[in-house]
């Protein structure tokens, strides 16, 4: 990655005899808008407590809140402060645009408790989109300058809380899978999952996030029991480590818009180092099809059908190298038998991986945490000779220190073989894919797998998606109408113009198509060229309308080509669609995708409709509930 515009770093370093209790110190973004204030309290009960508050525009965002971590969390002063500035550009090795642009005012503040001879720096950084702080243990200083050895640590709580004017609400989900619901900052009945997306009585929104967790405890937020309105950080265990120590970035985003949120995403890769792997040229996004009949004929059929459908890879799933959670089912192996799930035995995966490549079709590998904790180091050259391209972990355990820490190296690790990497089941990002970008994707979301309907759908843009991509498994023909046997939970609920639609409005640099969906399964209808043309990475990003819960569209270009995606929720609704992100110089096409009803004779009435536009033109597109719309705008 290269930065491609200028660089200011002014390092000012500030030192004052005045009564920080009462003045304090800010930290302004740089369009001046965001301000963050910081100081030691100075009350009998609070003697020496790091204090901050947050505000927008002069609107308080976060009231007098706790900074600090056990052990240091009262009897502080504050020596001095650091500042410094960063306005760069800098271009990922793929996303959602291909520029990102970096902006910040930094202040480290140097900070002292009675009794310690070492020091915490608390690192603040106001962006335009929100405040990011985080707290960094160095190596301590003497006489003879900074010693080899830091000091040791044992952080068992984190004393965060994030205080919010009454009346705000906040999009609640216990899980990483689970559904998001609007409820009051009270009365809570577990951790909250991170990104925590608030609603203000005043307007605004917000969203709490954490982002560079790498080697450290995950922290959600709790509401302690009778307390309102006071969010307070949860670690999932304590962490044990040498000075120097960085702890995550504590993220508060803040913007006008719920759509603001969305576009402003890029937040979370630039809280975290740039990447790391030198030659990228083997890091290929793409779509995917997962294999569930594990056999080498299944597997060259698969491989066919990727070729025509234009999808990029194919996966073998859970099973190929038996039942994943029997202790001796050995990935190192796909020859083997399975008896609790009789699976035949007449797998060659290599030579579906030979076949694959003739027709320039990758083939990733699914592999339980089990196996990869037992046969990590083995199994990485032996996948390369192989020619394995990916690796889908699955079932990994989240959270702790120990795990989170195994879980980011073991990503470090696929990268030395280049091999890619998408994390499934409860695991959420945090930015890391900027540092390695063989980190496609994740889950982390309640996709396809658990059939949410379209008032999940309309909220995910807002909350999930808001820390990264999320591999939300796209189903297309799994419905009752199609195949009669199915149980109506297991079956698609939203239209099939909705499910074109948000694999444009979710974003994951890997998109699992037709989950439940075999080859035979998938019928020839019209629309399908849709999901044939759609790319999983982008140059630009317009998110063009959207209210949490309700709507939202999305416009998204690669090359010269428009992809937009307009969904509703459950009711349907009258989206007043705007081209104006297209160039007024020039004329377009625009293939449009919708809900056709009864009108339409194919089995998924899709209507397909062509029409002339331009910057300048408008469209009311009537949405079904629980309906979409999709459109392929080209230049002509």
């Amino acid at each position: 990655m290269k930065k491609t515009t200028f660089l200011i770093i002014a390092v000012m370093l500030l030192f004052t005899k005045k009564s920080f209790a009462a003045d304090g110190y800010t930290v302004t973004s740089p369009n001046g808008k965001l301000k963050l204030n910081i100081r030691t309290a100075d009350s009998p009960k609070a003697k020496g407590e790091l204090i901050y508050d947050v505000s927008y525009k002069g609107t308080p965002v976060i009231l007098n809140s706790n900074m600090g971590i056990n052990g240091w969390d009262s009897g502080f002063t504050i020596e001095k402060e650091e500042k410094s500035t960063n306005n760069t550009v800098w271009k990922p090795i793929y996303g959602e645009r291909s520029e990102i642009h970096d902006n910040y005012n930094q202040t480290i503040f140097i900070v002292k408790r009675e009794g310690k001879d070492s020091k915490l720096h608390v690192v603040v950084r106001a962006y335009n989109e929100g405040i990011a702080f985080r707290y960094v243990f160095a190596e301590r200083e003497n006489a003879t300058g900074y010693r080899r050895g830091g000091d040791f640590m044992k952080i068992t709580s984190d004393k965060t809380t994030f205080a919010v004017p009454e009346k705000t609400f906040c999009y609640l989900t216990y899980t990483a899978q689970g559904i998001p619901e609007l409820l009051p900052i009270k009365d809570w009945k577990g951790e909250a999952e991170r990104p925590l997306t608030l609603k203000f009585d005043n307007g605004l929104y917000a969203a709490l996030g954490e982002a560079a967790l790498v080697n450290f405890s995950r922290t959600k937020f709790r509401v302690e029991k009778g307390e309102e309105n006071i969010i307070r950080s949860s670690m999932y265990d304590m962490v044990e480590e040498f000075a120097p120590l960085e702890m995550p970035w504590k993220l508060i985003m803040v913007a006008e818009k719920p759509t603001d949120l969305l576009a402003n995403n890029d937040i979370y890769l630039n809280l975290n180092p740039e990447s790391k792997i030198k030659n990228t040229d083997w890091i290929k996004p793409g779509k995917v099809m997962r294999i569930n009949s594990l056999t080498t004929k299944a597997g060259k059929t698969a491989v066919d059908f990727a070729e025509k459908r234009k999808l990029q890879y194919v996966e073998f799933d859970a099973g190929w190298y038996g039942a994943e959670t029997v202790m001796n089912s050995d990935p190192r192996r796909y020859d083997r038998v399975d008896p609790d799930r009789s699976l035949a035995n007449d797998l060659n995966l290599e030579e579906v991986i030979k076949y694959a490549k003739s027709k320039g079709i990758g083939v990733w590998v699914y592999v339980n945490q089990r196996a990869l904790e037992n046969h990590l180091d083995e199994i990485l050259p032996l996948y390369q000779s192989w020619g394995v391209v990916g690796i889908k972990f699955g079932f990994v355990s989240v959270g702790s220190y120990r795990w989170t820490t195994w879980l980011h190296e073991a990503v470090i690790k696929c990268a030395k073989y280049n091999l890619m990497v998408d994390i499934h089941d409860e695991y959420r990002p945090t930015g890391f894919s900027r540092t390695y970008p063989n980190l496609l994707s994740q889950e982390g979301v309640r996709g396809n797998e658990e059939f949410p309907d379209a008032n999940v759908n309309t909220t995910l843009p807002f909350t999930r998606f808001l820390c990264g991509p999320a591999d939300y498994t796209f189903c297309y023909f799994t419905r009752k109408e199609f195949r009669p046997s199915l149980k109506e939970e297991r079956s698609l609920k939203n239209t099939s113009a909705h499910q074109l639609a948000a694999t444009v409005v979710f974003y994951s640099p890997l998109q699992f198509l037709y989950w439940y969906d075999g080859p035979s399964d998938v019928l020839d209808v019209p629309e399908l060229a849709f999901f044939d043309q759609l790319p999983t990475v982008w140059d630009d990003t317009k998110i063009l309308s959207g209210i949490i819960g309700e709507s939202i569209a999305v416009a998204r270009r690669s090359g010269k080509k428009w992809f937009v995606g307009c969904i509703t929720n459950n009711e349907k609704r009258t989206i007043d669609f705007s081209f104006d992100f297209l160039d007024p110089s020039k004329k377009y096409q625009a293939t449009i995708y919708s809900d056709g009803g009864e009108n339409v004779k194919t089995p998924t009435h899709v209507k397909i409709e062509n029409k002339k536009v331009s910057s300048a033109s408008k469209l009311k597109l009537e949405l079904l509930a629980r309906g979409g719309c999709s459109m392929i705008v080209e230049e002509i």
